[in-house]
C-alpha cells in the first residue's frame, strides 16, 4: 500500500507540472457482452478481462547484442478479474490476435514500436486448426492499435527471463475500433462511442515444444515461418537468438483515452501500477 501511495504521489506531482494534460481514468465495473446483445446482457467486470496464449517471436540481430523481432500470437480470453467467470454465453468463446515489432538488447531490455490486437467473439474453436489457430475465426469486434513502448526483461537468447512480466499499451480510436453492442461503463455507455486505451500485463514463458498446431498455426499460418515443423515429416525446435515459442497469461485493462500530450505518462503510470499489482501477487 505504501509503495501504491507513493506511485500515486509521484504521478499526481508529474500530472500537475504537465501543462493541459489530463490523467487518463482507469476504467473499472465495466460490462462486456461476448454476444454483443447490450447492456443488459452483459457481465461486470471489477477491472480486467483475464488472458492466455500461444506467440511466437522470430528475432534478427542487429548489432552484436541488439536485436528487432517480431510477434504473432494467439490467445483465449478465458474469465475475468483473476479466475471468474465471463458467465453462460453457451458456445461462444472471445479469443484475440497479437501482432508486433520491436527491439531490444540480449540480456536487456526489449520494447514495442507497434503493432495490433484483434479481439473476436463467436463459436469456441480456440486451438483448432480453423483460421489461425481458431482464434480469428468469430466476429471482430475490437481492433487496437500497440503503441510504442512496453516490452520486458529477455536473457541471452532473446527468451523472456522466468516468469518475465511483459507489459503492452494500445489504443483503440473511433470509429471502428470497438463493435456496438460488446462495450460499457458502468452507467450503461457504449464505448464504442469513444476513444479507449488498454493496457495488458503477462507473465510470459519460454515453451520448449510447442504443440505441432500451434508450429503450423502461429508460426507458419500467420507469421510466415518457412523452417521446420512447417513442412511435413519436419520437427519445430527453438532456435535461440533466432526463433522461440512462448506462453503468456496475464490481465487485460481499459482506460479513457487521455489528451495526446498525456499519453506517456499514462503509459509509465501504468507499468508502475503492474509493477505492484505483480508484487501483490507475489507476497500472496
Amino acid at each position: 500500500m505504501k509503495l501504491l501511495k507513493k506511485l500515486a504521489s509521484a504521478a499526481a506531482v508529474t500530472l500537475a507540472f504537465a501543462a493541459s494534460a489530463n490523467a487518463a481514468t482507469v476504467i473499472n465495473d465495466w460490462s462486456f457482452n461476448p454476444l454483443g446483445t447490450g447492456f443488459a446482457g452483459g457481465t461486470v467486470v471489477n477491472e480486467s478481462l483475464d488472458v492466455n496464449g500461444n506467440a511466437f517471436i522470430a528475432l534478427t540481430a542487429t548489432g552484436a547484442n541488439t536485436f528487432s523481432f517480431s510477434e504473432h500470437a494467439a490467445f483465449a480470453i478465458t474469465g475475468k478479474d483473476g479466475g471468474l467467470s465471463l458467465g453462460n454465453y453457451g458456445t461462444n468463446k472471445v479469443t484475440a490476435t497479437f501482432e508486433a515489432t520491436g527491439t531490444g538488447t540480449f540480456n536487456g531490455a526489449f520494447t514495442f514500436t507497434g503493432g495490433t490486437i484483434k479481439i473476436y467473439s463467436g463459436v469456441d474453436q480456440y486451438g483448432s486448426t480453423a483460421g489461425v489457430y481458431g482464434a480469428n475465426t468469430g466476429e471482430l469486434i475490437a481492433s487496437f492499435t500497440v503503441m510504442a513502448g512496453g516490452g520486458g526483461q529477455v536473457d541471452g537468447s532473446g527468451n523472456p527471463v522466468g516468469n518475465g512480466n511483459v507489459s503492452v499499451f494500445a489504443q483503440a480510436l473511433t470509429p471502428g475500433g470497438l463493435d456496438a453492442g460488446y462495450f460499457f461503463n458502468s452507467d450503461g455507455k457504449d464505448l464504442s462511442t469513444q476513444d479507449i486505451l488498454s493496457f495488458a500485463f503477462t507473465n510470459a514463458n519460454g515453451t520448449g515444444t510447442p504443440s505441432p498446431t500451434a508450429v503450423r498455426e502461429i508460426a507458419c499460418e500467420f507469421s510466415g515461418y518457412t523452417g521446420p515443423g512447417c513442412a511435413p515429416g519436419t520437427t519445430y525446435n527453438n532456435v535461440p537468438g533466432q526463433y522461440i515459442f512462448v506462453g503468456n497469461n496475464g490481465q487485460f485493462k481499459l482506460a479513457e483515452a487521455p489528451e495526446p500530450g498525456s499519453l506517456a505518462l499514462f503509459g509509465i503510470a501504468m507499468l508502475g501500477a503492474g509493477v505492484v499489482s505483480r508484487k501483490r501477487a507475489k507476497k500472496a
